[in-house]
């Protein structure tokens, strides 16, 4: 079975970025893949300072063993200043080969003005760098306060086919690059 975790690049409670990750997340789930969510909310991260290890940082462990258990790894991102949140930044900064390498990410971001892709694409270029396979399809949500409804749903049909789409794509492109069914 296809193992995916996802991860979100934001603090912050009802996060838009969040609710990316679970409806992402739901899909792949009802395409058969496990999912674990890692909540970088409830871990106790340091700073990366480029150490090897961080041992008085158990968190960093548990962060770094959850992405080398899994075939695939979903990253949800608000975009701030046009770039990853530095939380996600972060996170990621803390990993690198071990836990990425021949691993299939798919990438979504969030904001509050018009769409674009400049977090899609920094994460792209991060997760290259980690020798990660990223999926070519991808999701961007501009106007986030109208992407979703009061229950977290999706509002707009066509948001949900693209994250259909990318569910899709995630489940099969791990399934092939990672050799599970």
């Amino acid at each position: 079975m296809v193992k995916i975790v996802g991860i979100a690049g934001s603090l912050r409670t009802g996060s838009s970025s969040h609710l990316a990750l679970k409806a992402a997340t739901q899909r792949v789930e009802a395409l058969g893949a496990e999912v674990e969510i890692v909540d970088l909310r409830s871990l106790n991260l340091p700073f990366c300072d480029g150490s090897d290890a961080y041992p008085n940082y158990p968190d960093v462990e548990k962060l770094s063993q959850a992405v080398k258990q899994a075939d695939g790894i979903i990253l949800a991102t608000p975009e701030y200043h046009g770039s990853v949140s530095g939380v996600l930044k972060n996170a990621l900064d803390l990993m690198g080969f071990e836990e990425f390498s021949d691993k299939v990410t798919g990438v979504i971001s969030v904001l509050g003005g018009q769409s674009n892709a400049n977090a899609l694409n920094d994460l792209r270029t991060i997760l290259r760098w980690i020798h990660a396979w990223t999926i070519p399809e991808q999701v961007a949500i501009g106007q986030a306060w109208k992407a979703f409804g009061e229950d977290g749903k999706l509002l707009d049909e066509g948001l949900a086919q693209r994250f259909d789409a990318f569910a899709q794509s995630m489940v099969d492109n791990t399934r092939k690059l990672r050799g599970v069914t």
